[in-house]
């Protein structure tokens, strides 16, 4: 009975969006942005389902790496908006750059702390040892910050960072489907659909994808320009106001979904999955902004980075560092949650140039700190790089 009433609400959101937003009923930003940000949210909840159903015909690391990429496509479509719009109007390069690196500092300070303090709450468990399965996201994760590293010493986006990034992201989804296959465990509304036997089961994936993909293409363009309007009205900075309700609007599903997999005691597959959200994120997410800008300026050229945007992402790939030397050695402890936690939770309240340089330096220094002092992520490291 509850799986069913998840199912009919997740379904009816999108649904309930199509008819405000057809019949024109919602016209003030604030109802705009909450009418629409309800459609994201269903139409996430429709397309994670879906792809964890789908662990039953692929192999289960590909649709790992499928589930984190369909379940932050409303942060897709969100950023493409912004990143199309820069393409006409170069001011909304900022908003492209702010919702890029709130979804990524929100899923890392967030997404990956959280299971690891919900495990200790409910099982008593200060350490969440994550499968050495996982070593292709973290492998690839390495890669990709390793490389975010270089933009905003450049201060631009180009093309050249498409093919490249979206290179990584191709040679992670192959090695990704090289994996061996295992049998999923579901629950919830997935199992539900699972249970409708091969050919219906497949059948209703495609049609989830069907309302939940309408939903956010429909919801995506009014979401992002009515949020900008209520930061106008209320008097909030339009940037801060893009870069985290917005990721929190569209990431807020997926965020849940590991919640409940913590609560669970599949703390790690949790935790796995965000990893894998943070490499689409960081490789096809950025790689796909500099061309759509492109495509809508209608000739090759780069997004042009402003200080305050090459801050944000100097220090979202500091903080990307850090979380890697944390699950180098494929543990994941308490304290090392907490501070992740902490540490994103204070930047939202100084969001001066000076406390990003501060908490930018202090993810580099405590992951350096990692590297000298723990064994094991020496080991790590070495071991990734040994595959690279």
């Amino acid at each position: 009975m509850v799986n069913r009433l998840w199912f009919a609400v997740a379904i009816l959101l999108p649904f309930v969006w199509f008819v405000l937003h057809g019949a024109h009923v919602v016209q003030s930003p604030t109802a705009v942005a909450l009418w629409a940000g309800f459609a994201i949210f269903g139409a996430a909840f429709l397309l994670s389902w879906g792809c964890e159903v789908i662990q039953l015909d692929i192999p289960q690391a590909l649709a790992l790496a499928l589930l984190a990429l369909i379940a932050v496509l409303p942060e897709y479509a969100v950023d493409m908006y912004f990143a199309w719009q820069a393409g006409k109007d170069p001011k909304y390069t900022a908003y492209a750059t702010a919702n890029m690196t709130g979804a990524n500092r929100l899923l890392l300070g967030v997404g990956w702390a959280v299971p690891v303090l919900i495990n200790w709450a409910r099982h008593g468990q200060r350490t969440v040892m994550l499968p050495k399965e996982g070593a292709v996201e973290v492998r690839f994760l390495a890669i990709a910050t390793a490389y975010s590293f270089i933009i905003p010493f450049k201060a631009t986006l180009n093309t050249i960072d498409t093919c490249i990034l979206l290179l990584i992201f191709a040679a992670y989804v192959r090695a990704a489907s090289k994996a061996h296959h295992t049998e999923p465990e579901l629950e919830g509304p997935a199992e539900m659909i699972a249970a409708w036997g091969p050919r219906r089961r497949r059948v209703a994936v495609a049609v989830l994808g069907l309302i939940a993909g309408a939903g956010i293409l429909t919801a995506a363009e009014p979401f992002a320009e009515s949020l900008i309007e209520v930061g106008r009205h209320w008097g909030i900075e339009e940037f801060l106001l893009v870069q985290w309700l917005a990721p929190l609007a569209s990431e807020s599903p997926e965020f849940i979904v590991t919640i409940l997999f913590a609560w669970r005691g599949l703390a790690a597959a949790g935790i796995s999955t965000m990893v894998s959200s943070k490499v689409n994120q960081w490789t096809l997410l950025v790689g796909a902004l500099p061309l759509v800008f492109s495509i809508s300026a209608g000739h090759l050229g780069p997004m042009h980075l402003d200080e305050r945007q090459c801050e944000e992402i100097f220090l979202t790939s500091a903080q990307s560092l850090f979380g890697l030397m944390i699950i180098a050695n494929y543990s994941f402890g308490l304290l090392e949650a907490l501070t992740l936690f902490v540490l994103f939770l204070v930047q939202l309240f100084l969001p001066s140039p000076h406390a990003r340089w501060i908490f930018a330096w202090a993810y580099i220094a405590l992951a350096s700190g990692m590297v000298l002092l723990n064994r094991d992520t020496r080991r790590g490291l070495g071991q990734m790089l040994g595959r690279a």
